[in-house]
C-alpha cells in the first residue's frame, strides 16, 4: 500500500472507507517497546527502501520507534533477522552473503574462471 509520503510499503495499512480513519505501521504494532507510530514516521523510514533492494522472503524486519534529545525527537531504528535460523542481518538492503548461498559463490567463482584467458 502507498504510504503517505508516496512510497510503496506492504506493512503499512489505511482504510478510509465510509467514514473510517484507520491509519497504522503493522510492523511497528508487532513491538511492545516501540512508540506510538505517526503519520509522519513514514517520511523517515527506511523499510520501504529495503523491501524494493532486498526480496528475500526470509527477511524479517523489526522497526522501533523511540524518543530523542529530551523526547523532542523520533528516532526510527530497524533491525533485520534471518526467518530461516534468527541471525542478525549485517545489510538488510543487500541480505544474506555468499556464506549463506555456497551456490552463489560457486556461480561467481564460474564468472571469475570464464574471465581469466
Amino acid at each position: 500500500m502507498r504510504t503517505p509520503d508516496g512510497r510503496e510499503c506492504k506493512h503499512y495499512y489505511q482504510d478510509f472507507h465510509r467514514g473510517r480513519n484507520v491509519q497504522r505501521c503493522r510492523l511497528q504494532e508487532e513491538n511492545p517497546d516501540s512508540e506510538r507510530w505517526q503519520e509522519g514516521d513514514c517520511a523517515r523510514c527506511r523499510v520501504p527502501d529495503i523491501l524494493l533492494a532486498n526480496a528475500d522472503p526470509d527477511l524479517l524486519l523489526k522497526l522501533t520507534i523511540r524518543r530523542r534529545w529530551l523526547g523532542l525527537r523520533r528516532e526510527i531504528q530497524i533491525e533485520a533477522f534471518s526467518r530461516r535460523d534468527g541471525t542478525p542481518v549485517a545489510d538488510p538492503y543487500v541480505g544474506r552473503t555468499d556464506t549463506d548461498h555456497p551456490g552463489l559463490a560457486i556461480f561467481r567463482k564460474a564468472l571469475q574462471d570464464q574471465d581469466e584467458p
